[in-house]
């Protein structure tokens, strides 16, 4: 499949072109404009219940549309996100076959990746980053896109690595996460960095150069 990822790193919008025959899935209202004689079909992300699950503790859509090309010529659809960032392709499969994602991470995948939860704990759910993770496999070779607030950066972790909440946007599966204070509740509370993620293992993890959350935060403080 051809594509393109343009306007990095700040309005980024992938531009692709479906030949005869190609499909690609997306979260709802990942369009931004299409070529009239492509096809969309909308469905339940994985199943209805599944959909629901990551939907209420996962912070996904309950949706996803698939856009279809049954013409005989190429045509062009363009996805973006709904946060002001960087947007990011992976190939899975052969040595890394899946990748787990933050909530509101995912954009689109091929036709060869599959949609699932991954349980991620309690305590992530404190810290605001839901009970689950949407887990993306490959069935052969396929491609993901996924996005973060601001610029994206790609980590090789060896070990113990610490990554402030908001900020994780995707990471191998191999990696183990567990959410914690910072320092104790009193030093969390009083410094400022509330809820850490504690990664340990080895693998790739992508992070996002800005937290909307402390936007959201920094915006409060402005207009009282």
């Amino acid at each position: 499949m051809n594509y393109e990822i343009r306007y990095k790193p700040a309005f980024a919008a992938i531009f692709i072109t479906l030949e005869p025959g190609e499909r690609i899935t997306a979260e709802a209202g990942a369009m931004a404009s299409m070529d009239a004689g492509l096809t969309m079909t909308t469905q339940f992300m994985g199943g209805l219940i599944p959909a629901c699950l990551r939907s209420w503790f996962g912070g996904e859509s309950l949706f996803t549309n698939t856009f279809i090309n049954r013409t005989s010529e190429a045509k062009t659809l363009v996805l973006s996100q709904g946060m002001i960032g960087d947007i990011e392709v992976l190939q899975l499969g052969g040595e890394q076959a899946a990748l787990c994602l933050e909530g509101g991470a995912y954009i689109a995948s091929t036709a060869r990746i599959d949609l699932s939860m991954r349980w991620a704990g309690f305590n992530s759910w404190l810290a605001g980053e839901g009970l689950f993770k949407l887990l993306v496999t490959s069935k052969g070779r396929g491609l993901v896109f996924f996005g973060g607030y601001g610029g994206l950066t790609r980590r090789q972790v060896t070990g113990d690595f610490i990554v402030d909440s908001g900020h994780l946007v995707a990471y191998e599966p191999s990696i183990g996460l567990n959410v914690r204070f910072a320092k104790g509740i009193l030093g969390s509370l009083t410094s400022g960095e509330g809820m850490v993620n504690h990664l340990k293992g080895n693998g790739m993890i992508y992070l996002q150069s800005r937290s909307i959350d402390g936007f959201v935060q920094f915006l409060r403080r402005k207009i009282r």
